[in-house]
């Protein structure tokens, strides 16, 4: 799941149970930001904004069924870019988007009652919905376990081209969006959940994840100093 070598710093090599259960952790606290963001009401990430345009397209589905079924279109679509290098395993990648999906669903339900009218309580309430969401991704990243299908298939996209994996995933997030925006001028009367949220969200949660990485290393380093001087004053 590491995609640079900062991220390598951070990856659990422990035991398989803590690294699953900081795993779904992470799930649930990504969509507990993203519940919140959507709570909001001044513009959501690119992803979510397609498949909550979906659930005013047609209603009977929920939003975090919808985002299954994007998970599961973009496994097609790695099997179609991958072709011979598509293995079976890949399809336990539908297994944590499940999961998400599940979440989604389950914070959508808890925080439908948060309605806020002034403008700087929906902005302070997306900063921290942001944050939410980059922690929920840092513990995945620590966690090095199974991709998800969109991320799977950016990387499958960066093997096969040799772009960076950054300009892959920005213009992955902007075809979202302009999809998103289009289903909305066709069916909605315009674009829907893209606001000015959106492009914070494309900055706060990148700034955020450094921020994560930086005291990550800043507390495993104090921990580690404070461990040697502990042994270098231990009475033999």
């Amino acid at each position: 799941m590491a995609h640079h070598a900062r991220e390598a710093e951070v990856i659990d090599t422990g035991s398989l149970k803590r690294r699953w259960i900081t795993y779904v952790i992470g799930i649930y606290i990504l969509t507990m930001g993203i519940s919140l963001a959507i709570r909001a009401g001044i513009g959501i990430s690119p992803q979510s904004s397609l498949t909550r345009t979906m659930t005013l397209v047609y209603k009977p589905l929920s939003q975090g069924t919808y985002n299954f079924i994007l998970e599961l279109f973009m496994l097609l679509l790695t099997y179609l870019v991958a072709r011979k290098d598509f293995r079976l395993k890949s399809f336990a990648s539908l297994i944590p988007a499940f999961v998400l999906a599940t979440c989604l669903d389950l914070n959508l339900m808890l925080t439908r009652s948060i309605v806020f009218q002034a403008y700087f309580e929906k902005f302070s309430l997306l900063v921290f919905a942001d944050a939410l969401l980059a922690f929920g991704l840092f513990l995945m990243i620590r966690a090095n376990l199974v991709l998800m299908p969109i991320d799977m298939f950016v990387n499958t996209l960066f093997r096969r081209t040799g772009l960076k994996w950054g300009d892959i995933k920005t213009s992955f997030d902007c075809t979202l969006l302009v999809i998103s925006a289009a289903i909305g001028f066709a069916l909605l009367g315009g674009p829907k959940f893209i606001r000015e949220g959106t492009f914070m969200n494309a900055i706060l949660v990148g700034q955020y994840i450094k921020l994560y990485f930086f005291l990550f290393h800043r507390i495993k380093t104090a921990i580690a100093s404070h461990y040697r001087r502990s042994l270098e004053h231990r009475p033999y």
